[in-house]
């Protein structure tokens, strides 16, 4: 049983058998029960949900990384349900994994690829506000993720939201390696330009990682916007609506 609690006093903890929680939809209360634990981890007739779990959990751990490669992009640029989100597409490139036995299936083993495309900020998504096209390149050899765009008028080419000023270009380039956990990641971005309608200069940034890595690659591409008030530069409501997309992968060798 789940109910939303309203009222003055907000409830936290356990009374009872009733649990009382704080979520993004409010504050919730949850009735105590379900199957023992114990008998989860031990019982043949949930060997399917240990073999799920043992895959959310290897979903959740690889979201984490990339979450974590990426951080210094994702400070602006994204929602309150990022981490659910990528979760979700992490299962589905696990789930593709063709190698592996149930349970035991993986990152490294499954479609890496399936994460191209994914929005970290559901609110400001880059394919609706950036429309100057944009060439994004992974060179494995080299070691460089990049990304080139010609020049391009600002106020025809980004849909911006109301109260910009000015904007930057933004890029960072991963090298995951889900197996040890840990990654290779440097970023770029432009200086603080006008949102107007004066052309731009061409953007070229190329983000080194290690050359020849048989890693997964990403590379993610966004805008942040800002609001110029007595001649100081404020993230323009925080960042809310700033995209974040992952705009190549290469899922290694």
């Amino acid at each position: 049983m789940q109910s939303l609690v309203k009222g003055i006093i907000k409830l936290k903890g356990t009374i009872g058998d009733i649990t009382f929680y704080k979520t993004q939809d409010g504050h919730l209360a949850r009735e105590k029960g379900g199957i023992d634990a114990s008998r989860i981890a031990s019982d043949p007739a949930f060997q399917r949900t240990r073999e799920n779990g043992s895959e959310f959990g290897r979903a959740g751990k690889a979201g984490k990384l990339l979450r974590t490669a990426f951080r210094p992009l994702l400070l602006n640029s994204a929602d309150g349900r990022m981490v659910s989100r990528l979760t979700q597409r992490m299962m589905k490139v696990i789930q593709a994994d063709l190698v592996s036995v149930r349970g035991l299936r993986n990152v490294i083993d499954g479609e890496a690829e399936l994460l191209f495309g994914f929005e970290f900020n559901i609110r400001g998504k880059l394919g609706t506000s950036l429309f100057a096209p944009f060439v994004p390149t992974i060179d494995r050899v080299a070691g460089e993720i990049k990304v080139d765009l010609v020049p391009f008028i600002p106020a025809n080419m980004i849909a911006a939201p109301s109260g910009t000023t000015h904007f930057k270009i933004i890029s960072g380039g991963a090298e995951v390696d889900f197996e040890t956990e840990t990654f290779v990641v440097s970023s770029s971005e432009t200086a603080i330009l006008p949102w107007d309608n004066s052309a731009t200069a061409a953007i070229n940034q190329v983000n080194a990682v290690t050359p020849a890595s048989t890693k997964p690659l990403f590379l993610a591409v966004g805008v942040e916007f800002y609001q110029e008030i007595n001649e100081q530069m404020y993230p323009l409501k925080n960042g809310a609506f700033n995209p974040l997309s992952l705009a190549k992968v290469d899922g290694g060798v």
